[in-house]
């Protein structure tokens, strides 16, 4: 996630800072198909299977941007192998499969809103384990974003709590979040000799060797994956919009316009999650939803802010 001080790169062109202000609208919709993939996938393709197919092809995309700096610094790979792989296992396995596996019982819009609270997180973890200070403004923020997340959660039903039941997707969900608030954090606390770039497909090559044998024991146990158009072209656009495409226009915008500009995106999110579910598969925008949406949008601005 990107940090709010981190200034545009000095040295990017005109046009490129035009064709970042424009992504910046774009990117939340890459993203978003993620959430629809997620809702289609079901009685179609596996949640292994579909992860495992979005990285390995996103990792070949990726590779042929930065294919010079992977064999230039090959030798490092020996050295960061065991980094990679956490990193593979939390970005790639968990927060790609565990995505699919609760797209079968939730909702793309819960998938969203629930997503959005991740960079919140990776604010009040950084202050946890990172020491980076967290004023109060930002610990507002963190309150306000967790109780709309909450909301989210036992969908408006306060009063019923002791008898309510989280839906398994929701929670399939929020361990995916919490997995990305750590994956997030180690990237940062964990140095590398690659560029974002480079360190991103090898994260995502160690992603798939971790995603392999879920991907077999899911085949032959219990959820077996059709091989049609429809599955592969699940697989295509995973990896190429919300895999590659998002990732790549993320680092682009960052380099471009600044992390402090950029984090628009984390704000726009929702809002295309939202009516893209609504929009395309037909889901209710709740009361609950617009409630939580309420208090989790100010509270990332609020804690991202410095």
């Amino acid at each position: 996630m990107p940090a709010a001080d981190a200034d545009a790169h000095p040295t990017v062109s005109a046009a490129q800072v035009r064709t970042a202000q424009m992504l910046i609208f774009i990117t939340p919709a890459l993203w978003s198909v993620n959430y629809l993939a997620a809702r289609w996938a079901p009685g179609v393709i596996a949640p292994h299977a579909l992860a495992l197919g979005r990285w390995a092809v996103a990792a070949l995309v990726l590779a042929l941007f930065c294919r010079h700096e992977l064999v230039a610094k090959r030798r490092h790979i020996a050295a960061e192998w065991k980094q990679l792989l956490v990193l593979g296992a939390l970005g790639m396995w968990v927060c790609g499969a565990f995505v699919y596996i609760g797209g079968r019982s939730t909702t793309a819009i819960n998938i969203g809103l629930l997503y959005s609270v991740s960079p919140v997180l990776v604010a009040l973890a950084s202050a946890l384990w990172l020491h980076e200070r967290l004023g109060p403004r930002q610990l507002v923020g963190v309150a306000l974003a967790l109780a709309g997340v909450a909301h989210i959660l036992v969908k408006g039903e306060w009063a019923a709590l002791g008898q309510l039941r989280i839906n398994p997707g929701d929670a399939w969900i929020a361990i995916a979040v919490a997995c990305w608030t750590a994956y997030s954090l180690l990237l940062r606390a964990w140095p590398s000799a690659f560029g974002p770039l480079a360190r991103l497909t090898l994260v995502a090559a160690a992603g798939v060797v971790v995603l392999l044998p879920f991907t077999l024991w899911e085949a032959l146990a219990w959820l077996p994956t059709e091989l049609s158009w429809k599955s592969a072209g699940l697989v295509l656009a995973t990896a190429l919009l919300p895999g590659a495409g998002a990732y790549g226009a993320f680092s682009m915008m960052q380099r471009a316009l600044g992390a402090a500009r950029v984090s628009m995106v984390l704000y726009l999110g929702p809002l295309y999650s939202a009516l893209i579910g609504w929009a395309v598969l037909g889901e209710r925008i709740e009361a609950f939803h617009g409630l939580g949406a309420l208090m989790i949008l100010p509270g990332i601005w609020l804690a991202t802010r410095r």
